[in-house]
Order: structure tokens, then sequence, then C-alpha cells
């Protein structure tokens, strides 16, 4: 299964980070090279559809960025903001002030956003697939230039079933875990056939929300006004990865999470040091979304 990370933490005291009008202004107004802006996905903004921006900066495009007086102003606070830090960690970033604190990518890929917050209202989990150039912010989990059969599993209901089961909890809301959620979900092995199935059902879900533009993430996935195509583009993708786990629906939760453990026990098998079953006894304290230091 691809593997899934924590998006990307700035740790900058806020100056990487820009609205939407600081961002027109800098390319506009003070010259900045419109590729050191990016767009910044947060979970929020990527749930309710808000434009946020980053300054992103590479280690070999420093010298020029910093020769720019916006950007070397702004690279400044963030030295400033590491070098009064009490943590020796965080004192060392002071020497790359044009970079993130976590870096997670690059910069040129696609990825699935798995936000790491989210409501328990929602039939399904709020994944989301991000253009290339976007870059992730460690509010979310991402995998990284994924095939598209992989936001078919994370959009099932079968994947959120097992989510509610094994993963902690803020408030009542669910929070996601890869190392829980995702790295222990028990997935049959997948045919050539089975991916490009689920490839069509990933692509006619992307298609039923863009007929909906511009609602949002958070107003399509409303449980009381969820669009009826997006719905049924949803019980198609359930309908298709059902079939390969079992051969037909299964009936309820109660009869998935059944199957989930029956193949996480497989799964786990003779490995040394194995982990226990996940469950309550195993979920971490918590795991609350880290601040936008």
């Amino acid at each position: 299964m691809p593997e899934m990370l924590f998006g990307n933490m700035p740790n900058d005291g806020g100056a990487l980070l820009l609205s939407q009008e600081e961002a027109h202004a800098a390319i506009k107004n003070h010259g900045v090279d419109s590729s050191f802006i990016r767009t910044f996905v947060g979970s929020y903004e990527f749930i309710n559809g808000i434009q946020r921006n980053c300054i992103w900066v590479l280690p070999d495009q420093y010298r020029m960025a910093a020769d720019n007086a916006f950007l070397k102003s702004r690279f400044e606070q963030v030295r400033q903001v590491r070098s009064a830090s009490n943590r020796a960690a965080t004192q060392e970033l002071s020497r790359i002030p044009f970079s993130f604190g976590e870096v997670r990518q690059r910069g040129n890929e696609v990825a699935i956003v798995v936000p790491r917050i989210t409501s328990e209202r929602r039939f399904y989990l709020p994944v989301g697939l991000i253009h290339q150039g976007a870059i992730i912010s460690s509010q979310n989990f991402a995998v990284y230039d994924p095939p598209l059969w992989v936001f078919a599993l994370l959009a099932s209901k079968i994947h959120r079933t097992w989510i509610a089961t094994v993963c902690g909890r803020t408030r009542t809301d669910f929070a996601y875990s890869n190392t829980l959620g995702w790295n222990t979900f028990p997935v049959p092995t997948l045919t050539e056939k089975n991916k490009a199935d689920l490839t069509r059902c990933a692509e006619d879900i992307l298609l039923a929300r863009e007929a909906h533009f511009p609602k949002t993430i958070a107003d399509l996935y409303d449980p009381e006004k969820m669009p009826a195509d997006l719905r049924e583009a949803h019980e198609r993708n359930d309908e298709v990865l059902e079939r390969i786990y079992i051969g037909r629906r299964f009936r309820n939760d109660t009869e998935r999470l059944e199957k989930l453990f029956e193949l996480y026990t497989r799964m786990t098998a003779g490995r040394p040091g194995k982990a226990k079953t996940p469950g309550k006894a195993t979920r971490r304290p918590s795991v609350e979304a880290q601040s936008e230091l």
C-alpha cells in the first residue's frame, strides 16, 4: 500500500503563510516570483474551500529568493522566531529560515489529503485530490503521487467504519491516524482489474463533486444536503469495493468489522513483535491537530 505521511509543518511564527490578498500583493507590488508562492492546504481550508497561500522555497532557490526584499524580510522574521525558541531543534532550524520546519514534499506532487480531524456526522471521510504544486499542511495526512484507486479506498464506507473503530477521538470528532487508520487497514490483494474498477469509481466521485462547483466539501458532505449523484457515486464505489472483499455488499457495519478484523489477524500473523489488534486498548491518548505555529 502507498505510504501516508503527515503534511508539512511551518514552525515559522506565521511568516511563511499568506492570505490570498497578501499573496497577490507580494507578486504585484513586491516583485515576488510567483513560483515562490504556493497554494497551502490546511484541513480547515480544504473542507471549507478557503484559499490560502505560503512561501515555498527549495534550498537551491534560496539565494535567488533572498534577493527579493519582501521575501528576505519574511525569512528574517522566521529566523528571529526560531532563534528565540527554548527548543534546541527549533533554534537549529533558524539556519534555514526560508524552509518549513518539517518538509515532506518537494512541491511538484499530486496528493490525496485526509484531514486529521473530521466530523463523525459525515457518511464518508472528506478526502480530497489536491493539484500539483500545492503544499499540504500538517493538519492533513497525505499520500503523494498516488494511484487513484487509493482515493476509492479512503473514500469508502468500509474505511470510515474501520477508522471509527480503531482511531482516537477529539471530543466527538474522528482523529485520523496514519499508523492506526491507514497502515493497519486490511485490503484484499487487488488485481489490475480491481484497481481499474476502483479508479473509475474514484473518477466518478470526483466528477460528481465538480458538477456542484463551487460547493465546498463541507457543503457536499453535509449528511442532510449531500447531492443525490454524489451519494450514488459513493454507493457504486462501496459496491465495487465490498464485492472485492466478500463477493457482495456487507449487510451492516458489524459484518464489515468482522471481515476487517479477520483479515487483520491474517495480515499480522507470524510477524515478530506484532502489534495488538487495534482498538481502544491501543489507541493513542490523543491525536490532536497540531497548530500552524
